[in-house]
């Protein structure tokens, strides 16, 4: 049995899930600011906090984790991202 990690795959499917993820939570959000700030704020802190502790959970299954990880990293950069728009005056 080969326990060795396969580092370069996995960093491979996080990046591409922290990029589609990040994609998807930016679009959605800049969406719901121009109906309402709040309704942003409130919707994305919902569903990540109803996800989080499921998703979480599957960072200890072999190939899980690296969409966890992947998830995980979208989310942090898309808020970072909607935090610097916001305060540049752009959204």
């Amino acid at each position: 049995m080969n326990d060795e990690t396969p580092w370069a795959t996995g960093l491979t499917v996080s990046a591409f899930t922290a990029a589609v993820i990040g994609a998807a939570i930016v679009v959605l959000s800049i969406g719901l600011v121009r109906v309402h700030p709040l309704l942003a704020a409130g919707l994305n802190l919902i569903a990540v906090g109803g996800l989080a502790p499921t998703v979480w959970g599957w960072r200890h299954r072999l190939v899980w984790r690296w969409f966890v990880y992947g998830a995980a990293a979208g989310v942090a950069g898309a808020w970072i991202a909607l935090l610097v728009m916001g305060a540049a005056g752009r959204l």
